[in-house]
């Protein structure tokens, strides 16, 4: 299997480390021929406004959102919950979203850089320790349709939500050295969409 990290901003370097420790192959992707290549997709924090016109200005949003609709696995951290969330509160005027999981996203939710945090979080499919999860100017969950599954929450807001193929977290697994949620996204969410799709 082979997942792309989409490498137009944010922890690209982070999350391709932490896959290729998962055991497959990891792969920055910009261009729609890399995209294409990919079987699965990773979607990294940074600024979600800011990844989306770079999507579009590498001719990439539209293919994107086909593939995602599709059903290629995609996962998406931070920024990348809010691209692949289909409605977002507190978007900047005229800020697009890849769509696919039905839930309503807001962004900046827990406050600014300097509101910047760590918890530790029961995650929902990984049943070991808690999670230690990083939150930088993070968004969270207002709600969410009935398909879609909330698995760890902080304060009574879903911070990690999954949709079949497409999981989301608030938080950055990448930045921790604990690769769990890449593991549950590759062991999970990316062999149960193979096996459907063997069918």
């Amino acid at each position: 299997m082979k997942v792309g990290v989409l490498a137009l901003q944010g922890d690209v370097r982070e999350h391709i480390r932490s896959l290729g420790d998962c055991g497959v192959i990891a792969t920055p992707v910009r261009r729609p021929s890399e995209i294409e290549e990919v079987d699965a997709l990773v979607i990294p924090g940074g600024e979600s406004t800011t990844i989306a016109k770079l999507a579009r200005s590498f001719g990439v949003f539209d293919l994107i959102a086909r593939r995602i609709s599709e059903g290629m696995p995609t996962y998406g951290s931070c920024a990348g919950m809010i691209l692949i969330a289909n409605t977002i509160l507190d978007a900047m005027e005229g800020q697009e979203t890849f769509g696919g999981i039905n839930a309503v996203v807001r962004r900046n939710a827990f406050g600014r850089q300097v509101d910047s945090f760590e918890a530790d979080l029961h995650f929902d499919g990984i049943t070991e320790a808690p999670l230690r999860a990083i939150f930088i100017r993070a968004p969270w969950v207002e709600s969410v349709g009935n398909e879609v599954e909330v698995l760890a929450s902080v304060d009574g807001h879903p911070v990690a939500i999954r949709q079949g193929n497409l999981l989301a977290t608030s938080f950055h697994p990448e930045l921790t050295g604990d690769n769990r949620v890449h593991r549950y996204f590759v062991d999970t969410v990316c062999k149960e969409a193979m096996k459907i799709g063997s069918r």
